[in-house]
């Protein structure tokens, strides 16, 4: 028997439980993978509280690394002994071993470790489709990027660095600031004392802009749109603060300004091309370019801590938990 965290009704981390629970063998098209280090996501915190619905009782958790245990029947990309990791599939990440569909599973290079690429496959990944598919860079941009101390912002951090792009990291507490910095933030923005356009303009020397990516949603987007060259794009890549409400008026007054509210979903597949993102993160990593480690590691069985530390904004870089 194996344990999972599932949760019967939505609500804060305290609906979160570990059970114990039968996991079979896999059927065509699937793999079993007994997991080494499962993440945590941000987005996790929105199933669990039913800003995005899912039917319940229901596991948690979209991106794990493991080692694959069995395959079924057709299944060719993956084979037992092989080390993966995933960011697509159904939820029930937070568990010891799952059953999965091969299609997702992405092999992990001999030089990445499972401790690092379990920070790297859903917030690499992120990164890789902000920076290189939403609104491609090219090199030489300034850029305004919210919560540059997160797990996805500080590889934002070093891969904008990599690219020969300026970032102006968003974020809370000098100690925030700190660590954006360290990984390649140009500048960095303490909004809980500066205004954030304001300083935006000040290193622009007024210009703004090209691109804003925000995924703190609603007590930003003034500030975003208001750090905008006219034309620019605003990136709404996630709502911890709340959604993104607007009169699409207020973007032609702000600039003409476009908006583009991306899912993964969409930029990660087929799977030839969810592997040809998965070459170009690790490609960088194994250059030296990008590194990435857990900020906070918690066991499964305290899952619901992980959440509360998350959602209070005290940690710096990536959660994940051990099975």
């Amino acid at each position: 028997m194996n344990r999972a965290i599932r949760f019967y009704e939505t609500g804060g981390p305290e609906v979160l439980k570990l059970e114990t629970v039968a996991v079979g063998e896999p059927g065509p098209g699937e793999a079993r993978v007994r997991h080494t280090y499962v993440a945590v996501n941000f987005i996790d915190t929105y199933f669990r509280t039913g800003v995005y619905p899912l039917a319940l009782p229901n596991g948690l958790g979209s991106d794990a690394v493991g080692i694959v245990e069995a395959v079924g029947p057709d299944v060719t990309d993956v084979k037992p002994g092989d080390r993966v990791g995933y960011l697509l599939g159904p939820q029930g990440a937070y568990s010891d071993v799952r059953v999965m569909p091969a299609a997702v599973l992405i092999p992990i290079p001999d030089a990445v470790s499972d401790r690092a690429a379990s920070t790297l496959m859903m917030k690499g990944m992120t990164v890789q489709y902000l920076f290189r598919q939403v609104f491609p860079l090219k090199g030489g941009e300034t850029i305004l990027y919210h919560a540059a101390a997160g797990g996805v912002g500080l590889i934002a951090c070093q891969w904008a660095r990599a690219i020969g792009v300026e970032l102006i990291g968003v974020v809370s507490t000098d100690e925030k600031a700190a660590a954006a910095k360290a990984n390649g933030a140009a500048h960095t923005i303490v909004a809980s004392r500066e205004n954030i356009a304001q300083r935006v303009r000040e290193i622009t020397g007024g210009k703004g802009v090209p691109v804003v990516y925000d995924s703190v949603g609603k007590d930003t987007l003034e500030a975003s749109l208001d750090s905008l060259m006219p034309r620019g794009a605003l990136v709404s890549n996630g709502t911890s603060s709340g959604p993104v409400v607007i009169d699409t008026r207020v973007l032609a007054m702000k600039g003409s300004i476009w908006l583009t509210r991306p899912a993964m979903i969409h930029y990660a597949t087929p799977r030839a091309h969810m592997l040809d993102m998965a070459r170009e993160l690790f490609d960088l990593v194994e250059a030296g370019k990008i590194a990435s480690e857990p900020g906070q590691v918690f066991p499964l069985a305290e899952a619901a801590e992980a959440h509360r530390a998350m959602e209070s904004r005290k940690t710096i870089g990536a959660t994940v938990l051990t099975p």
